[in-house]
């Protein structure tokens, strides 16, 4: 994972890049939120590490606070444009996640995922060197 990476304090939580990733245009990154080495995020991304707190009906929702739940997104992943990526999530080592899906779960290494709510579609397979469909 990273060794060497910058970090950025966004009032919420850190941001830390790993080396030699990319991050497209127009994409929101609300700490807390680790990015690998080698990712790639395409454009128009929201990935928020802050959920606003509703659960008290007797309350307006803007009074109620807010909790923070890290994103963490490994080594050598892509992340397709206008995705959203959920607080508490974590996406394994060297995933695909299509554009436009809706992370909502942690994601196990060399997945390729889609939809809203995003789902594997395929894994990669060791034994068979290549990849293969899960549905």
């Amino acid at each position: 994972m990273i060794e060497d990476f910058t970090t950025v304090n966004n009032g919420v939580g850190e941001v830390r890049i790993g080396n030699n990733s990319l991050i497209g245009l127009g994409n929101v990154i609300i700490g807390p939120i680790t990015v690998g080495n080698n990712v790639i995020l395409a454009q128009n991304i929201v990935a928020s590490g802050l959920n606003h707190n509703y659960t008290d009906t007797r309350r307006p929702i803007h009074e109620q606070g807010v909790s923070v739940a890290p994103i963490v997104i490994e080594d050598d992943c892509w992340i397709g444009a206008n995705s959203v990526i959920t607080a508490g999530v974590t996406i394994g080592k060297h995933c695909v996640i299509a554009a436009g899906a809706v992370v909502t779960k942690s994601i196990p290494p060399y997945s390729v995922v889609v939809g809203n709510p995003a789902r594997v579609i395929k894994q990669y397979d060791g034994s068979r060197n290549e990849w293969v469909k899960t549905i």
